[in-house]
């Protein structure tokens, strides 16, 4: 439902703003002091920056990645020559945000470019978060509905299409990728099994159509285990390309290395707290996971019914109207071996119910609200994600400081756990882009490095999380350092409003800044329009 508000949210502002504007201006031309200039360059931006579709089927060959390319550069062009002399610091911020998201494309087309390395990008089936081509499928529902049916058949009939002109544009496949990628089709042939299976009883006129599309995607994935060995490696983007990634995207203060540093040194310090809340707690009974869903729907239903509670009491910022009440659970199922979330989960499910519900569910509310035509848009090539767990990670540590966790004394050891976790993902997320480590030395670090084995050898959330570090540089990092940049911006606002300084109204501050990176946050609470210089530079 959110993606489907926000879809009419584009359409209804693109409407406002384009009949009410002068079309957008050629290269060479000034474009004069107005913000909707450059609200109307950006909408047209978010249309741009998508490949052609033609019957399903995106064009992603090397000539019409370089035409895109070369659209980007008159983009950025038009966008470095608007004056912005007089702005306030809110539209100067929206400004920032909009070259952010240009210059990452502007590094998906010089230094990841999926559609030529990552055969992973391919993904025809839709199934989890992460990068992949546009558009991709989502298995829908059955029984489909008679005016989609029609749409469905041309998704699975472009398929064969997609995956055979992959093959053509994977110009410089990368062997990590692969190795990716030969795990997420077979995930892909699982779902499109189940889904030819449910066709039989409700859609048989669509089962030619499912079966070739299933039968290319088999294909696909033999022809990446044929070809792997041959593929290069290095999957990473390397420290230099990955330091410009923070300067230029992500807006960060920090430098490759200063973040493998401050990784390492919240790995060390999670660990070594962890083991000290130990010796505290040592007469107190260990939490032990659950192991029958009544008892796990009743330790989760009331971790639910605390944090929410929590939230008002604490007035730590001003719960909206709009978070209801987080749901309860539904049921209790595990395999003959827990993944790490579940270990957590069924021991204590306070801090990952509230990273999720007060951090992510929270966000996608918020700006699914939010009517700024530039705010309130999704923001491209994860620009966002430092900001996303500021507030989802960030929050878990907020709250432990204030007193949600009291009366529990052994959640402290499942908080710093939580930690240890993120942070050796962090150092794997550095190292594989600086190809120190290849993608199986990442998962076996990771392994190693979690206490008390709680990551399994096939776990899928490691496998998952991975693959989206090495296809996402600066994602596994940002849990770590997004709590960071909120301390320090809170610092910053401490510091300058001494006695004045109110947590509730800083937090408000926060949130209503909306998806943007924590630097220009930083910029609107406490930036004069000086702070900005001009928009070329």
């Amino acid at each position: 439902m959110l993606l489907l508000y926000r879809f009419f949210k584009i359409c209804l502002v693109s409407a406002l703003i384009f009949p009410l504007q002068m079309p957008l201006a050629k290269a060479g031309e000034s474009i004069p002091n107005n913000y909707d200039e450059l609200v109307e360059l950006y909408m047209s931006f978010r249309e741009f920056h998508l490949p052609e579709v033609e019957n399903g089927v995106p064009d992603y060959s090397p000539s019409a990645m370089g035409n895109k390319f070369e659209g980007l550069l008159e983009y950025q062009q038009r966008l470095n020559r608007i004056d912005t002399t007089g702005w306030d610091v809110s539209k100067q911020v929206d400004f920032r945000t909009v070259k952010a998201e240009m210059k990452g494309m502007e590094f998906e087309h010089r230094v990841t470019r999926p559609w030529e390395k990552d055969p992973a990008f391919y993904a025809v089936i839709r199934f989890q978060f992460g990068p992949k081509m546009h558009p991709s499928m989502p298995i829908p529902s059955l029984p489909i509905a008679d005016n989609r049916i029609e749409q469905v058949k041309i998704q699975l009939e472009a398929i064969p299409v997609i995956l055979d002109q992959a093959i053509s544009n994977l110009t410089d496949p990368v062997a990590d990728l692969a190795y990716i990628a030969i795990y997420t089709t077979g995930r892909q042939i699982d779902l499109l099994d189940g889904f030819i299976g449910g066709l039989e009883e409700h859609h048989p006129e669509l089962l030619t159509a499912a079966a070739a599309a299933r039968e290319s995607v088999s294909d696909f994935r033999e022809w990446l285990t044929e070809k792997r060995p041959e593929m290069r490696n290095g999957a990473g983007v390397g420290v230099d390309n990955y330091n410009w990634y923070l300067e230029n995207v992500a807006l960060m203060p920090y430098t490759w290395e200063e973040l493998l540093l401050l990784s390492e040194r919240e790995y060390e310090r999670a660990v070594a707290t962890m083991k000290l809340k130990e010796h505290r707690n040592r007469h107190s009974p260990v939490l032990k996971p659950v192991d029958n869903a009544d008892d796990y729907m009743e330790r989760y239903n009331n971790a639910m019914d605390h944090m929410y509670r929590f939230l008002h009491s604490s007035e730590l910022f001003t719960v909206p109207e709009y978070l209801d009440p987080p749901g309860h659970a539904r049921g209790f199922r595990r395999g003959e071996t827990r993944d790490y979330f579940a270990h957590v989960l069924d021991r204590y499910p306070l801090p990952l119910s509230l990273h999720g519900y007060a951090g992510h569910t929270h966000d996608e509310l918020r700006t699914a609200r939010d009517e700024r035509p530039i705010r309130g848009m999704s923001r491209l090539y994860f620009v966002d994600a430092v900001r996303a767990e500021a507030l989802a990670t960030g929050l878990e540590r907020m709250l432990y400081h204030t007193g949600i966790t009291e009366g529990v004394p052994r959640a402290d050891e499942i908080n710093y756990h939580l930690k240890a976790f993120r942070a050796s993902r962090s150092i794997t997320d550095l190292k594989m882009h600086s190809n120190e480590m290849t993608f199986e030395e990442a998962f076996q670090f990771n392994i190693s490095h979690t206490p008390y084995g709680w990551v399994p050898e096939d776990s899928p959330t490691l496998w998952h999380d991975l693959e989206l570090y090495l296809r996402s540089p600066l994602y596994g990092t940002s849990y770590m350092v997004g709590p960071l940049q909120l301390d320090k911006l809170l610092t910053e606002e401490f510091i300058q409003k001494r006695d004045d300084f109110d947590i509730r109204k800083f937090m408000d501050n926060f949130l209503e800044a909306g998806m943007i990176p924590l630097k220009l946050i930083s910029l609107e609470m406490h930036g004069k329009p000086g702070a900005f210089k001009h928009s070329g530079n």
